[in-house]
């Protein structure tokens, strides 16, 4: 039961890491990935290919994975993922339509992270004014 946070933070962390690396190093040709779903979302990586964002949003991802798998690290991780984590339900609630939701790893993402949260409730309740 003592290593079940460091373990939820390690397979979070790699799941960041399973999305952001192939993206940074151009591993998945652009062609080889599968289209959005809806016309929306089509637009709305119409908008963020070309501009950057999804790059910075990207290098976010790979430095908070690797943070929150280190448990010395692992609430600043959180920090940098939690808002990722937001636009990433955001997305799939608005763009897709709620499809993808029974999907394992948007289960996970949303899963493992509040875990985490719930496991070191007391150092986050040191923060308090």
């Amino acid at each position: 039961m003592k290593h079940l946070p460091t373990i939820a933070g390690v397979l979070l962390g790699l799941l960041f890491l399973a999305s952001s690396v192939p993206m940074l190093f151009n591993l998945i040709p652009p062609d080889k990935m599968p289209p959005p779903p809806t016309e929306e979302a089509k637009m709305f990586f119409g908008a963020f290919g070309p501009t950057g964002y999804l790059k910075f949003i990207k290098v976010l991802e790979l430095i908070g994975a690797v943070l929150v798998m280190i448990p010395r690290l692992r609430n600043f991780g959180l920090l940098i993922l939690g808002p990722i984590i937001v636009n990433i339900l955001a997305y799939h609630v608005f763009l897709t339509r709620g499809e993808g939701f029974a999907n394992p790893m948007i289960i996970a993402i949303v899963v493992l992270p509040l875990y985490l949260l719930w496991a070191e409730r007391g150092k986050w309740a040191a923060l308090k004014g």
